[in-house]
């Protein structure tokens, strides 16, 4: 194995930070936990997220964050703000453009160390129960459009996490005591994901 230790940093809302939970239990930090324990060696997860953010917040907060020099690694996950607010698709297009462009700057210029990780759609859980769950997974589904469409621009890998969480995000077991955002169970399997991304790349 290779001395190097690994960085990697976080860019997101709620589900990055694992409203709800103890902070140890969010994706982020259980994909260090999986990968440390495949003896990679990895600096705890840097995250720059904060629960309500769209992607606009997200971009302006970047502009007076103080950054490391590089990254190895960046993950992106941002949107249900805007989804939820109902603002333009338009204007997250151009927000998750430029977050995209500054993800990869941050990984000095390696688009292929950066995965963009869809939108889950809250619309499955028991906080949605009064709303329009079609309405909602349609429009979850312009957004995760049209992000992947810009990831796949940029060649930066795209994680789907939308399929699987429609089919079990609804199972009280899997929803943080709010109703609305995801159990440790579920951040467990984002972070399979983002942790075989990773080990493909290293």
């Amino acid at each position: 194995m290779s001395k190097h230790i690994h960085s990697i940093l976080c860019l997101g809302d709620s589900y990055t930070i694992g409203e709800g939970l103890p902070l140890h239990q969010s994706f982020p930090y259980q994909t260090v936990q999986l990968l440390r324990k495949e003896g990679f060696s990895f600096h705890a997860p840097e995250i720059v997220a904060q629960t309500g953010w769209t992607t606009f917040e997200l971009a302006e907060h970047l502009i007076h964050h103080s950054f490391e020099e590089q990254y190895d690694f960046v993950t992106l996950l941002i949107g249900v703000n805007n989804q939820y607010r109902s603002l333009a698709v338009e204007d997250f297009a151009e927000d998750f453009e430029y977050l995209l462009k500054k993800a990869i700057a941050l990984c000095t210029g390696n688009e292929k160390q950066v995965l963009a990780i869809s939108i889950p759609d809250w619309g499955v859980t028991s906080f949605a129960k009064d709303r329009d769950a079609s309405d909602i997974a349609d429009s979850i589904d312009s957004h995760n459009s049209t992000a992947s469409l810009l990831a796949a621009k940029y060649n930066v890998a795209w994680l789907d996490i939308t399929t699987d969480y429609r089919k079990m995000g609804g199972d009280p077991e899997m929803l943080a005591g709010d109703g609305l955002h995801p159990s440790a169970s579920i951040y467990r399997l984002w972070a399979a994901g983002v942790r075989d991304f990773i080990v493909k790349m290293i």
